[in-house]
C-alpha cells in the first residue's frame, strides 16, 4: 500500500494487518521510527518503554522456540499453566458492548479464512501465524519495568499509536499483539531482558504491507453529543 503522507492518512490507513510478505526493512529505517515514536508523551517524561528488534537468526530461532511451547500446550493442557501473562489484557467476565465487538471481530476474521470452530486444527495453525509474526521480516518486543504502575500502561498505548502511526508515513504496515505475552518465560532470556522487565506487548512490520488478507474491523459508532471515545536489535 502506499505510504500515508498527512496524519489523517495515517489514520485512516492504519491496520492490524495479518499477513506480511518478507521484504526485509532496512536498519536505519527502524531506528529513524523508533526515534520517532519516542515523541510520544509520557506521565512526568518517564519514557517507560523498552524495545527489542528482533531480524533474522535471532527472530527465526524465536519463532520455533514459542511455536513448539504452543503445539506442546495443545498436546499437554495442563502445560498451560508454565506460561501466564504478567498482567491481566482482557476481563474475567466479558460483558456488552465488549463481547459483542469481541465476537464480531472473530467471526470476521475467521469467516474470511473458512476456518469454523469445529476446525480445530485449523484453528490451531493460524493461532500459530501470530507466533511466527504473520510471517513479518521484523518483530519488536516491549518490555516494561515492574517497578513502573498501572499509569506507565497508559504512556505505552501512546507511544505504540505513535509508532504505529510513524510507520504509516515510512510506507510499513503493523500488526500489534498481546498473544505472545504468555511466553514471556522463553522470550525475556532470548532477547536477554532483565529479571526486572515483563512483557507488555509486540509489533511486527515490513515494508509492503499486507500480502492476502484484506479486511477491516468496524468503526465506533459515536452518540451526539460526543462525550468522548468510552531498544535493543538482536539480528542473526
Amino acid at each position: 500500500m502506499s505510504t500515508a503522507t498527512t496524519v489523517e492518512q495515517a489514520i485512516n490507513t492504519r491496520m492490524s494487518a495479518r499477513a506480511f510478505t518478507p521484504q526485509p526493512v532496512p536498519r536505519e529505517l527502524i531506528t529513524q521510527l523508533l526515534a520517532q515514536a519516542s515523541r510520544a508523551p509520557s506521565g512526568t517524561n518517564t519514557q517507560p518503554w523498552k524495545v527489542y528488534v528482533l531480524q533474522g537468526k535471532s527472530r527465526d530461532a524465536l519463532v520455533e522456540k514459542v511455536c513448539a511451547a504452543h503445539d506442546e500446550v495443545r498436546a499437554h493442557p495442563e502445560k498451560a499453566a508454565d506460561y501466564r501473562e504478567p498482567y491481566d489484557y482482557y476481563p474475567e467476565k466479558w460483558v456488552s458492548p465488549f463481547i459483542d465487538r469481541r465476537r464480531e471481530n472473530g467471526w470476521s476474521l475467521y469467516g474470511l479464512l473458512g476456518i469454523t470452530k469445529a476446525d480445530k486444527d485449523k484453528m490451531h495453525a493460524q493461532h500459530q501465524r501470530n507466533y511466527r509474526f504473520f510471517d513479518a521480516p521484523v518483530g519488536l518486543m516491549f518490555t516494561l519495568d515492574k517497578v513502573m504502575g498501572r499509569g506507565s500502561l497508559v504512556d505505552y498505548g501512546m507511544f505504540l499509536q505513535t509508532l504505529m502511526l510513524a510507520a504509516r508515513g515510512m510506507g510499513l504496515h503493523t500488526c500489534p499483539q498481546a498473544a505472545w505475552n504468555g511466553f514471556g518465560s522463553i522470550i525475556l532470556p532470548h532477547i536477554g531482558a532483565g529479571d526486572n522487565e515483563m512483557l507488555v506487548i509486540q509489533i511486527h512490520h515490513d515494508a509492503s504491507g499486507v500480502a492476502s488478507i484484506s479486511w477491516r474491523a468496524s468503526g465506533l459508532q459515536i452518540q451526539m453529543p460526543y462525550a468522548g471515545c468510552a531498544t535493543r536489535a538482536l539480528r542473526g
